[in-house]
């Protein structure tokens, strides 16, 4: 029943939060069936809102995408950051190592039981956002099903392996874990239109920049490659075989090749050249910083914590 009651209610906040700004207040009366203790409402003529708050909590809190992330969840409406994890710059508060003008009075930790015992103790909805490393990943998403929490995975580099171990986890444990290639909004984009292209072309190759050499060809290009590979199409088949490095690196077994440019400076860049008779029909999408992987992660938190299982891919909740 609270499912329900949030969902019919999301649409209508937004209107709501700009006439009634001033009425929105914190709230720790609840219904008796409801798990969550803090919630937000808001008073309109149609009555009372309840909007239930979730508490983040994010691995890997001082990389880059990680003290994003902690000010984007910090403004985003409905979240509440519970915890900042890392093995750096532990005691710091997250909120000046993110650079917000503000401390949230949320201090860095090496600890992620405490914090997950923390927040089971209040009874909270809560999600874990992992930013670490490929070799931690299995076991965070296994502590924080432990805890009750659901999880969302952005680590490039995760083996699928590890993916399949999860995917068995969670299906086992009834828990939902978003495992994502990409937050980029953009990027899944230029990949859906990418494979709608490619059933009407015969060639196509992919072109990259990015502002230094490390893990080339990139995982955007990879995950392209492997999207509009097997779908009964083989692409330049009249130099598959020519193996000049000029041509650039084929990515599986159907003939697509990836051109990776590295120049500092330059905006990171992922372009899709199809070519048929006559025309070139070509797909972009260019990244100036991290902030470009926000809204992806805010939309990942708020579809993660229905799951009960593992999805594959921020695509399956657009």
């Amino acid at each position: 029943m609270a499912t329900l009651c949030h969902s019919a209610h999301t649409r209508t906040f937004g209107k709501i939060g700009r006439r009634n700004a001033a009425k929105v207040l914190c709230s720790t009366q609840m219904p008796p069936s409801q798990s969550t203790i803090k919630v937000l409402t808001a008073t309109s003529s149609e009555g009372k809102i309840w909007w239930y708050i979730e508490k983040v909590v994010i691995i890997g809190a001082t990389k880059e995408i990680g003290r994003t992330a902690i000010a984007a969840v910090s403004k985003a409406r409905g979240m509440e950051l519970a915890g900042a994890i890392d093995s750096q710059c532990i005691g710091l508060d997250a909120g000046e190592i993110s650079g917000m003008e503000e401390a949230l009075e949320i201090p860095v930790l090496n600890d992620l039981t405490m914090v997950l015992g923390s927040i089971a103790q209040t009874r909270a909805t809560g999600v874990v956002v992992d930013f670490s490393e490929p070799s931690t990943v299995y076991d965070n998403v296994k502590q924080a099903a432990a805890f009750g929490l659901n999880s969302v995975v952005y680590v490039p580099k995760i083996e699928l392996d590890t993916v399949t171990e999860l995917s068995a986890f969670c299906e086992k444990a009834s828990m939902g874990c978003l495992v994502a290639p990409t937050l980029s909004i953009g990027s899944v984009l230029l990949q859906q239109a990418a494979i709608q292209a490619s059933f009407h072309y015969n060639n196509v190759e992919i072109v990259e920049s990015r502002p230094n050499p490390s893990d080339l060809p990139s995982q955007d290009a990879i995950q392209i490659a492997n999207n509009i590979t097997d779908l009964g199409q083989i692409y330049n088949r009249e130099d598959m075989d020519f193996d000049n490095p000029a041509r650039g690196q084929i990515l599986g077994e159907d003939g697509v090749r990836v051109h990776s440019m590295v120049l500092p400076g330059l905006a990171s860049s992922t372009s899709i050249h199809f070519s048929g008779p006559g025309e070139i029909y070509t797909l972009r999408h260019d990244v100036t910083n991290v902030q470009c992987l926000m809204p992806g992660l805010i939309l990942a938190i708020r579809k993660v914590i229905r799951l009960k299982n593992l999805i594959y891919g921020l695509e399956k909740f657009l």
